[in-house]
């Protein structure tokens, strides 16, 4: 009996969804179906305000041209941080940036101040510092801005274009 009803409520779910005009989700096109547009509403609300949160959570994105006055006025209160293994950053880097590997980042956020400098050479970010992220092509920059994130660094940007987009706009070639 118990099966008959389980299998009569799949039969059903699929006809909704295939029935919705938007491809809903199964209880979404159930609802809908029944004639529950409230729900409709609520759940459109709930997708903004995750929008909104995941918004809040990413860290903003810069361009070159807000990048390169940091660059010619650099500021111990900013960071400019290079994602890249150490051999990496032998082909050049950034004028002002510090190199903190992405591989070892999460665990030199949990240093003390005093650890982190013997460690890295420089005084480690504060969490409400500005912290700017770059990498060769922009993905372990997006990744680095998201530990900081979750480490509780709040005021973290991300150089998407990195360093291929600044050796391009500066007429560079790598070395190395």
């Amino acid at each position: 009996m118990l099966r008959l009803a389980v299998a009569r409520n799949a039969i059903a779910t699929r006809a909704a969804i295939r029935a919705s005009p938007c491809g809903a989700a199964p209880r979404l096109a159930l609802q809908l179906r029944r004639g529950f547009t409230k729900v409709s509403e609520e759940r459109k609300k709930a997708l903004e305000a995750r929008d909104n949160l995941q918004r809040d959570w990413d860290a903003r994105v810069i361009t070159y041209e807000e990048l390169k006055p940091k660059t010619l006025q650099p500021s111990p209160d900013k960071y400019l941080i290079d994602v890249r293994e150490p051999d990496e950053v032998l082909q050049g880097s950034i004028p002002s940036a510090v190199n903190l590997p992405l591989s070892v980042l999460s665990n030199a956020l949990h240093l003390s101040p005093a650890e982190f400098k013997e460690k890295f050479g420089f005084e480690k970010p504060r969490p409400d510092q500005e912290v700017t992220f770059y990498c060769r092509s922009g993905k372990r920059s997006t990744t680095a801005a998201d530990v900081a994130k979750r480490n509780g660094y709040a005021n973290v940007f991300n150089y998407k274009g990195s360093w291929l987009e600044w050796i391009e706009r500066e007429g560079k070639k790598p070395t190395a």
